[in-house]
C-alpha cells in the first residue's frame, strides 16, 4: 500500500484501505471526542471501583466518537512505471489539500479560529491577532504588547522593514527571534523582557501545533531574568516605614491603603482589587478569597487569611453597612503604577517598584527576620479546609512562630492612613 505521512495531531487524518480490485481507496477519519456512560450492574445500580486510586468512584464506559468520509480518489497499489508513481503523488497531494481544508473548517467550528488554506499563504500577524482574539486568560495584555513590540522591532531593523505589514511563517527565522529577544532585553529591565517573551512564545507554540511552522523558531531562544535587578525591586523594612510616613498633594488614599495592605499581606494586585467586605469575617478576624491566578487550576486557590489590627485599619469598614462594596476601589493598573512611581520618588526611594514588589517584599522581609521558607510559603498561599487529604496540612498564621505573627513593619499605625 502507499505510504502516508502520519501526523498524530491531525484531525481529520488521511487514511487508506485496499479494495478487492487492487486499488487503494482514500478516506478521512475525524475524531469527534468521547462520551462517558456510568456502568450499571444487572440490578440497575451504579457499579463502583473497589480498589486502587479510583476506589469509591463510579465506573464509566468510555466511547471514542469517530466519523469517516470517503474521498473520490484511488491510488495504484503497486505502480510499475514513472507515470503511475507520478499519478499517485499527485493524488496524494490533492487528498492532503482537501484534508487540510477540512481540518480548518473543523477548527473554525470548534474555536472560531480560521487559518489560511496553506501555511505559505498566511500573514502571521493575522494568525497572531486571531490567537489573541480567542485567548481568554488574563495575560492576554502581555500578548497584545508583545505583538506591538515585535512590529516595532521589525520597523526599526532595516533588513526587516519589508515585513512590518505582512510576514509569512517561513520568513520568521530563528536568527530573527534571537534578535527580537536581544531587542526586548535592551528596551526593558527586570522581569519585563522575560514576561513578554514567554507570552510571545505561546503563540508560536500553538502555530507549530497547527502546522504553520515545521519547526518552532522560538525553540532554544531564552531570556534569563536579571537577578541583580530583581534584588533591587524589594522594599526593605526601613523603606516601607519611610513610604508609610510619606504623603504628597493629591495622593490617592485608596492606592496608598491597598499597596500598604499588599506589603503587609503579600497579596497580588489582581486579588486585592476585587476584595469586598462580604469576604471579611470581622468577628473572627478572617479574610477569605479565591486567588485569581490559580482559580480553577489549583485546589489551594482559596485562602483563609487571619487579620490583625494593621490589616483592619487599612481595610476600614463598609459605608452604610453595604458589604458588597469593594474594599479598595482602585483605578486601572496603569494608573496605580503611575501613582506608585510618584509616591516612591517623593519618599526618596530610587528603585523600580511595581505592584508585585509588595508580594516579594513581604516574603523577603519575613525571611530576613528569621522565618523559614516553609513558613513564608504557607503565608503566601494558605489552602482552606477543603484541601484534599493528600495535600500537606497548611501552616496558617495562628500556628506560626511569634516572629511571623507579629508586625513585620514596626511603625505607628497612625502613619498607615491619613487622618
Amino acid at each position: 500500500m502507499a505510504k502516508l505521512q502520519k501526523q498524530t495531531k491531525q484531525n481529520p487524518k488521511l487514511e487508506q484501505r485496499e479494495l478487492k480490485d487492487g486499488r487503494i481507496a482514500l478516506y478521512l477519519e475525524y475524531y469527534l471526542g468521547r462520551s462517558e456512560e456510568v456502568v450499571k450492574g444487572a440490578d440497575g445500580k451504579v457499579v463502583y471501583y473497589t480498589e486502587g486510586a479510583m476506589m469509591g468512584k463510579p465506573k464509566k464506559k468510555v466511547t471514542h466518537l469517530r466519523k469517516k468520509e470517503s474521498l473520490p480518489f484511488y491510488l495504484i497499489a503497486k505502480p510499475t512505471s514513472p507515470v503511475e508513481r507520478q499519478q499517485n503523488r499527485e493524488i496524494l497531494e490533492m487528498a492532503e489539500k482537501i484534508r487540510f481544508e477540512k481540518e480548518q473548517e473543523l477548527k473554525e467550528q470548534q474555536t472560531g479560529l480560521r487559518l489560511a488554506k496553506h501555511p505559505e499563504e498566511i500573514n502571521f500577524f493575522d494568525y497572531f491577532q486571531s490567537f489573541i482574539d480567542n485567548y481568554t486568560k488574563k495575560d492576554v495584555r502581555h500578548m497584545r504588547r508583545g505583538l506591538a513590540i515585535f512590529k516595532e522591532f521589525l520597523k526599526e531593523k532595516k533588513k526587516y522593514k519589508a515585513f512590518v505589514e505582512t510576514i509569512r511563517p517561513d520568513q520568521i527565522s530563528k536568527d530573527m527571534i534571537r534578535e527580537f529577544a536581544d531587542y526586548l532585553q535592551s528596551r526593558f529591565t527586570g522581569e519585563g523582557p522575560h514576561t513578554l517573551f514567554q507570552r510571545f512564545k505561546k503563540v508560536f507554540k500553538k502555530a507549530t501545533e497547527d502546522e504553520i511552522f515545521l519547526r518552532n523558531p522560538c525553540d532554544g531562544v531564552v531570556i534569563t531574568i536579571d537577578s541583580q535587578q530583581i534584588k533591587k525591586d524589594i522594599l526593605s523594612m526601613d523603606e516601607i516605614k519611610q513610604l508609610a510616613m510619606t504623603h504628597y498633594p493629591n495622593e490617592n488614599p485608596v492606592i496608598r491603603r491597598a499597596f500598604l495592605f499588599c506589603l503587609y499581606a503579600g497579596l497580588r494586585f489582581c486579588d486585592v482589587k476585587d476584595l469586598t467586605f462580604a469576604q471579611v469575617d470581622f468577628s473572627n478576624r478572617l479574610l477569605r478569597f479565591n486567588q485569581v491566578k490559580t482559580a480553577g487550576h489549583s485546589s489551594a486557590s482559596w485562602v483563609n487569611m487571619p487579620l490583625n489590627d494593621v490589616h483592619l485599619k487599612l481595610m476600614g469598614e463598609p459605608a452604610n453597612g453595604d458589604k458588597n462594596q469593594l474594599i479598595f476601589p482602585l483605578p486601572s493598573h496603569t494608573m496605580c503604577l503611575k501613582a506608585l512611581r510618584h509616591w516612591t520618588a517623593r519618599a526618596g526611594i530610587e528603585k523600580h517598584i511595581t505592584w508585585h514588589c509588595a508580594r516579594h517584599s513581604f516574603a523577603v522581609n519575613l525571611l530576613n527576620n528569621g522565618a523559614n521558607i516553609k513558613t513564608v510559603a504557607s503565608l503566601l498561599v494558605t489552602p482552606d479546609s477543603n484541601t484534599p487529604r493528600n495535600t500537606p496540612a497548611p501552616l496558617i498564621l495562628s500556628n506560626a512562630k511569634p516572629l511571623t505573627r507579629c508586625l513585620i513593619f514596626h511603625f505607628d499605625v497612625k502613619h498607615l492612613t491619613k487622618n
